[in-house]
């Protein structure tokens, strides 16, 4: 198969993907909930963070859901599950990302205008995730304390597309001997004026902000 056939296929694929995920984010829209896609690499704490998050929004009398992403096992559902939260896994069987037709498939029964929130974890890759549009309405790129400042220049792409930066594991930064500052000028190069949120997912630092600007109290219409 020639090159130009390749990238033709390819194409043809990404254009029927982004026509789902337009279907979706209008779906989304309709039913008023807020959608937030939450990438990273493996290992940042993503599904930690996700359950107290879950929890503080459900404390706080919020309609939240989740649906978790990965290649293999029922582990992080079973996990987020606890938090009370409606949670369904998405087992992507090998593939490295979520595509719009597997949350389109995973939505069947959920009534989306009873839900606040619909958090989406994505598969832990910084890679192929960014160029999968799932009808977000945020897309939001975790970064430990423990992967390294520089790990926003070895990944342009991923953090580019954030609308929110979220910096977890902030309670061992010392231990780690994170530079603050180096991390957050690599932010600033590949994504200037995205805001960071730092936080922790075992002393809940940062979390009332992450939930104030991932999960906004819906407007009241009179």
């Amino acid at each position: 198969m020639s090159a130009a056939r390749i990238v033709e296929l390819r194409k043809d694929v990404l254009d029927h993907h982004d026509q789902l995920a337009a279907g979706l984010r209008t779906r989304f829209e309709r039913a008023g909930v807020v959608v937030v896609n939450l990438l990273s690499s493996p290992g940042t704490g993503k599904t930690e963070l996700l359950g107290e998050l879950l929890a503080h929004l459900r404390a706080e009398g919020r309609r939240v859901a989740a649906l978790v992403g990965d290649c293999a096992t029922e582990n992080d559902g079973e996990r987020l599950a606890a938090s009370g939260a409606a949670v369904r896994q998405i087992v992507t069987e090998g593939m490295c990302h979520l595509e719009a037709d597997m949350i389109s498939a995973h939505l069947d029964g959920w009534e989306l205008d009873e839900l606040d929130t619909l958090f989406i974890e994505n598969v832990g890759n910084l890679v192929c995730p960014g160029t999968f549009d799932l009808g977000e309405s945020q897309r939001v790129v975790l970064l430990s304390v423990t992967e390294g400042e520089d790990k926003p220049l070895k990944y342009p792409q991923m953090f580019h597309s954030a609308d929110v930066v979220v910096i977890t594991k902030i309670d061992l930064a010392e231990a780690c001997e994170f530079d603050r500052d180096a991390a957050l000028a690599a932010i600033e190069t590949v994504r200037p004026g995205a805001r960071v949120i730092e936080t922790s997912a075992r002393t809940g630092v940062g979390l009332a902000e992450l939930a104030h600007v991932l999960a906004p109290v819906p407007s009241v219409t009179t």
